[in-house]
């Protein structure tokens, strides 16, 4: 195994707890429809899925359908007015980052949320420490599975892939790290959904807490 010299993290569900304000931006859709709200424990396993899959779960629309681009407009002008409200980073993330931060560990975000949003969440609730790097959904012409941003991102760090460490919580995740020749962790803290079978995916690793990637370092 090849020693880690980065780390490279997902956003949603894997460094911030993001779950509360999606959820909500939703719900002000279902009530604008005379629908009553869903629990946030139905949309956290659903946030992986990004903005079509919470729209079919929530208002049962999908990409086809004559209104989406509207409905998912209106949703992400919710989403974006109230995106920092409950968002937080995971319990002991704070502490993960310090550590990386305190030995001079090059760290990052890949994420396949656009740069508008992203940008505003760090913006509206700043990190402790500042990413090297931030690779968004539309950095670049692909996102993940596509390795690409995951190369991208090693490129930025002037890392070797094989030497970086990608953490997410997702199977798109797994699929990228393995494709651009990361070592992947799967955190089990994040959106897992009830039908996913994440020790399935072959990942490198499993953690159930942040403070859990330094045994990788």
């Amino acid at each position: 195994m090849k020693k880690i010299a980065a780390v490279l993290f997902d956003l949603d569900g894997t460094l911030l707890d993001t779950a509360p304000d999606l959820g909500f931006a939703l719900n002000c859709l279902r009530k604008e429809e005379g629908l009553a709200p869903l629990p946030l424990i139905s949309y956290r396993p659903i946030i992986s899925q990004g903005a079509n899959g919470l729209l079919k779960h929530a208002l049962n629309i999908e990409e086809d359908h004559e209104n989406y681009q509207r409905v998912r407009e209106h949703f992400l002008s919710y989403y974006q007015k109230h995106l920092a409200d409950n968002s937080r980073l995971f319990p002991n993330m704070e502490t993960m980052l310090s550590y990386l931060n305190e030995r001079a560990i090059p760290w990052g975000i890949v994420t396949n949320k656009y740069a508008q949003y992203t940008n505003a969440l760090l913006t509206a609730l700043p990190l402790p420490y500042q990413p090297q790097c931030l690779v968004c959904g539309d950095t670049l012409s692909t996102y993940k599975p596509n390795p690409a941003p995951l190369l991208f991102a090693a490129e930025l760090l002037q890392q070797s892939p094989e030497n970086c460490l990608y953490v997410g919580d997702a199977l798109t995740d797994v699929i990228a790290s393995k494709a651009a020749g990361m070592q992947s962790i799967v955190a089990m803290y994040g959106y897992l959904g009830t039908e996913d079978k994440p020790l399935e995916w072959a990942a490198d690793g499993y953690i159930n807490d942040p403070m859990e990637v330094i045994a990788w370092l």
